[in-house]
């Protein structure tokens, strides 16, 4: 795995990436590190925010539970946990719960009894849909608890 030093310069620049992606505050970073995946994907790490770029999309990495209570969410019931976490998109009859969202936007995945965020995907449809949806894809599953993301964390973080 390659890592490297960003300049400040672009640090600033994939912050304002980051910013019109996610559309929250983001956190005040002076340097970001990027330690490559893959050829696609790239951790990127700073004083406290850690967020994966995957392609062109930036997603929050999972264990940035402040960075992740910015974000919309889908709390699922348990029978769903399951799927979740072997990257299974989630369906609308697991919802029990949700915030205001739009369609595209990233969207977190809580189990209902902890509130523990198991993934992070991209919504399929608005959260004003869904009442009249009763099955279904909702959010697609791109970052969950356990996946390569999460793997290679713990090698960066060693």
């Amino acid at each position: 795995m390659k890592s490297n030093l960003l300049s400040k310069s672009k640090t600033a620049e994939t912050l304002e990436e980051i910013h019109s992606q996610w559309n929250i505050e983001m956190p005040k970073t002076k340097t970001l590190m990027t330690h490559e995946i893959d050829d696609d994907v790239s951790l990127i790490t700073g004083e406290g925010f850690t967020a994966i770029k995957f392609m062109e999309i930036y997603l929050p990495f999972l264990s940035e539970t402040a960075l992740l209570e910015k974000f919309p969410k889908v709390v699922v019931d348990s029978g769903a946990i399951k799927f979740v976490c072997n990257g299974a998109n989630v369906m609308r009859p697991g919802i029990k719960n949700f915030t205001k969202f739009d369609k595209d936007q990233i969207v977190c995945v809580v189990e209902e009894t902890r509130n523990k965020f198991l993934a992070v995907g991209r919504s399929l449809v608005s959260s004003d849909e869904l009442p009249s949806i009763t099955k279904g894809e909702v959010v697609k599953n791109l970052h969950y608890i356990s996946d390569r993301f999460w793997e290679a964390a713990k090698e960066v973080k060693k």
